[in-house]
C-alpha cells in the first residue's frame, strides 16, 4: 500500500467523507460501542463509524427496551468511547424523551451531548413528526443522522419488532420521510428492518449515505450491535444478524478455567507472585 493511500485511509472519518464514500461506491462499515476498551479495539480495526447506541439500555444495562436509558447515561457512554477513538466518526443516540415533541429540549439535549462527550454527531429516530427538532438542532451546527423503518424507541406504538414498511402506505411515508430528512440537512439515515427493495430505492434516490440494519445489501453501508455480532448476547437471532464470533463461549471457558485454577491453588503459581 502506498504512503498516500495509507494516509488517506488513516485520516479522521467525517460526515463529508461518508458522502464521498457513497459517491465512489465504497461501502460504509458501522458498529456500536459503549466503553473505552471495546471502542479502542473497534477503531483500530478500521471501523468507519462507531455508534454509541441507545441499545446500551439492552446490552449494558439489561433493560428489555431502549426506553429507560437516560441522557446522562448516554453521555457517560459517549465520553468513554470518545476517549478511545482516533479515526472513526462517532455518533451518539439521543435517548427516548429528550427530543420528541419539544424542539427546545431537543436542542438542549444535543448540545449537552456534543459539549460533554466531544462526539461528532447525534442520531434521532423518526421522520416528519420530529422535523422541528431536527431543524433546530441543525441550526446549532450539530450534524444529525436520521433513523427510519423499525424505530425501537416507538416499540410501544408498534407493539412488535416485525419488519416495517411492507405495506404501500407505510412504504410511501418512509420514502417521503427519507427525502424530507435529506432536504432539511441530515447527513445520513439508518434504515432498520425494512424490505431490501425499498431500502435500495431510498439509497438510489438520495444523495446522502443510507446505512442498513436488516435492510438488504442495496444500501451504502451496514450497522450491527457489537454484542450481537460478537456472540456475547443470546436469545436474539433475527435473519439479518451474522455472528462473527462466539465470545460468550470463549469468555465462559476462560472464567471457568480461572475458577478451577483458584480452587485447586494453581493460581497464582511461583512465577506469578512477588
Amino acid at each position: 500500500m502506498s504512503v498516500a493511500k495509507r494516509d488517506l485511509e488513516d485520516r479522521k472519518v467525517t460526515t463529508h467523507r461518508l458522502i464521498e464514500m457513497k459517491q465512489r461506491g465504497e461501502k460504509i462499515s458501522m458498529l456500536t460501542a459503549y466503553d473505552y476498551s471495546m471502542a479502542k479495539i473497534i477503531d483500530e480495526a478500521g471501523m468507519d463509524v462507531i455508534l454509541v447506541g441507545d441499545s446500551a439500555s439492552n446490552v449494558m444495562a439489561g433493560n428489555v427496551t431502549t426506553l429507560p436509558i437516560t441522557l446522562d447515561q448516554m453521555i457517560y457512554h459517549g465520553k468513554s468511547v470518545m476517549k478511545a477513538v482516533k479515526r472513526a466518526l462517532v455518533i451518539v443516540d439521543l435517548p427516548f424523551g429528550t427530543y420528541q415533541g419539544n424542539s427546545k429540549e431537543a436542542l438542549s439535549s444535543a448540545v449537552r451531548v456534543m459539549k460533554e462527550t466531544h462526539a461528532d454527531c447525534i442520531k434521532l429516530e423518526g421522520g416528519a413528526e420530529i422535523r422541528e427538532s431536527v431543524e433546530r438542532i441543525l441550526t446549532a451546527g450539530i450534524p444529525v443522522m436520521g433513523h427510519l423503518g423499525l424505530t425501537p424507541q416507538s416499540i410501544n406504538k408498534f407493539g412488535t419488532y416485525t419488519v416495517r414498511a411492507k405495506e404501500e402506505t407505510e412504504a410511501n411515508k418512509l420514502v417521503s420521510d427519507a427525502h424530507l430528512l435529506e432536504e432539511i440537512g441530515c447527513f445520513a439515515i439508518v434504515l432498520e428492518k425494512i424490505p431490501a427493495t425499498l431500502a435500495a430505492r431510498v439509497a438510489s434516490e438520495l444523495s446522502i449515505p443510507i446505512i442498513g440494519i436488516g435492510a438488504g445489501n442495496g444500501v451504502d453501508g451496514q450497522v450491527l450491535v457489537m454484542h450481537d455480532m460478537l456472540g456475547i448476547t443470546e436469545g436474539f437471532s433475527p435473519r439479518f444478524l451474522r455472528r462473527y464470533a462466539n465470545l460468550k463461549e470463549v469468555i465462559t471457558s476462560a472464567v471457568q478455567a480461572y475458577v478451577e485454577d483458584v480452587k485447586r491453588e494453581d493460581f497464582p503459581n511461583e512465577k506469578e507472585q512477588y
